[in-house]
């Protein structure tokens, strides 16, 4: 079996934390630590991600989109091939050194989305971006932690809470959509989300399309 290589490794902005970017034939892996966040192999629930996404704002002549995290790109390059030309699509990716592995040695995998011109990058806190203003956004799309906890970073968890739930509210355009990635369910997410105002619906999706492991996307609409 190939051995893996370990390319890089980047520190998580304010957090004693680090992540590890490994390499296995054509095989990537990105870690936190020892314990690993994604897989290139694995893209099937971060793609539902956007899928789901992008069917609730259909109808949107220009919808502008805000994506927390770009990991592997696989969310980003999903929704672009779903949106129409007129979309805005916002990256908000904190850790400076994924982007770099994104036109680096991950290159293959971008398949060139860092580069549409329906694409802005902010190297920034995506909760940060969210309490810019409000009414900015037709989907908010998240994917920066295994579940709605501050796993990568302690201060992520201001995303999930009561205040993080009622900034996104507020960000988004009427019926907008807040959609969660998760690797597990969380009864008490689902019930905070409605508690925040959305209108909720939990759907079950696979890691490698009908196979893998089993993840949760919320869709969370603003009533």
């Amino acid at each position: 079996m190939i051995p893996w290589e370990h390319l890089d490794t980047a520190a998580i902005p304010g957090e004693a934390g680090t992540l590890r970017l490994m390499r296995r034939g054509s095989e990537f892996s990105i870690q936190l630590d020892r314990n690993e966040l994604m897989n290139s192999r694995l893209s099937g629930s971060e793609e539902a991600l956007a899928q789901l996404s992008a069917e609730r704002i259909a109808g949107v002549k220009t919808p502008r989109v805000l994506i927390g995290g770009y990991g592997m790109g696989f969310t980003l390059r999903a929704a672009l091939g779903l949106l129409p030309a007129s979309a805005q699509v916002s990256v908000a990716e904190i850790v400076p050194a994924v982007l770099a592995w994104a036109r680096g040695p991950m290159g293959e995998l971008t398949g060139g989305c860092l580069d549409d011109p329906r694409v802005s990058i902010r190297e920034a806190d995506v909760a940060a971006v969210i309490r810019e203003r409000s009414g900015a956004w037709d989907a908010i799309l998240l994917d920066v932690d295994n579940g709605p906890d501050g796993l990568t970073r302690s201060a992520n968890d201001r995303l999930y809470d009561a205040a993080g739930l009622g900034a996104a509210r507020a960000a988004l355009r009427p019926r907008g959509v807040l959609a969660v990635w998760s690797a597990h369910p969380d009864p008490a997410f689902t019930r905070r989300l409605g508690q925040a105002g959305f209108s909720v619906e939990e759907v079950g999706t696979r890691a490698r399309g009908k196979r893998g492991a089993r993840h949760v996307i919320w869709l969370a609409g603003r009533r």
